[in-house]
């Protein structure tokens, strides 16, 4: 079942995964791609950073910039790769999944203390997704996860930074409903990565499918 919102201009879909480091979205985005394209779909597979140049300066000062300069170069990467990648994809009709977008560009300079008005006003003009996908985990889970891999940035060393991210998504995602977003919150604490990818696949054929409004 192909899944085309605007069938006048057969756009495709841009979905967003973000939520708590440990929470699997890598995993989670692999499996969801590998159903859409069974399904039928044309999947494109992006993430943010993104592999343009400015995503790969964010990666390169993620450890060494803090603050508004790092928040305000994560947002210049967020606006490049919508003009680069998402919409060129989406307007070729594919649908788009992103490992990270937003809503992680709304938590993740929360731990260098900026203001969450700033960050959101930082990327209110970064495009929404058709639909935003919230995976969430109680934070001693993510812990655990962690804690199993390692820590993949400077982020994940501070002490209860699990506990925090958590918080700061959930104030996230209830500005992200607040301003109108199509979100989809997943529990992922005891659901394996190929059922809550299953789980999105459904929710999108539900949304999305002709004839749905």
């Amino acid at each position: 079942m192909k899944l085309r919102p605007f069938s006048d201009h057969q756009r495709g879909l841009f979905v967003s995964v973000d939520g708590p480091s440990g929470a699997g979205k890598s995993t989670i985005v692999h499996h969801l791609a590998q159903l859409l394209v069974a399904a039928g779909e044309d999947v494109h597979v992006t993430a943010e950073p993104s592999s343009g140049p400015i995503g790969a300066l964010c990666r390169e000062m993620t450890e060494t910039t803090t603050g508004h300069a790092l928040a305000c170069l994560y947002a210049a990467d967020r606006y490049h790769h919508l003009e680069a990648e998402v919409r060129p994809n989406t307007e070729a009709g594919r649908v788009v999944l992103s490992d990270r977008y937003i809503p992680s560009g709304l938590v993740m300079q929360r731990f260098d203390g900026i203001d969450p008005v700033f960050l959101w006003r930082l990327n209110a003009e970064a495009d929404r997704p058709d639909l935003a996908v919230i995976l969430e985990a109680d934070p001693e889970v993510i812990s655990e996860r962690l804690h199993e891999r390692g820590p993949h940035n400077r982020f994940q060393l501070s002490p209860g930074s699990s506990h925090a991210e958590v918080h700061f998504y959930r104030q996230a995602t209830e500005r992200l409903i607040q301003a109108g977003f199509d979100v989809l919150r997943v529990d992922c604490n005891q659901r394996p990565p190929e059922q809550s990818a299953a789980f999105i696949r459904d929710r999108l054929i539900s949304f999305f499918a002709p004839g749905k409004e």
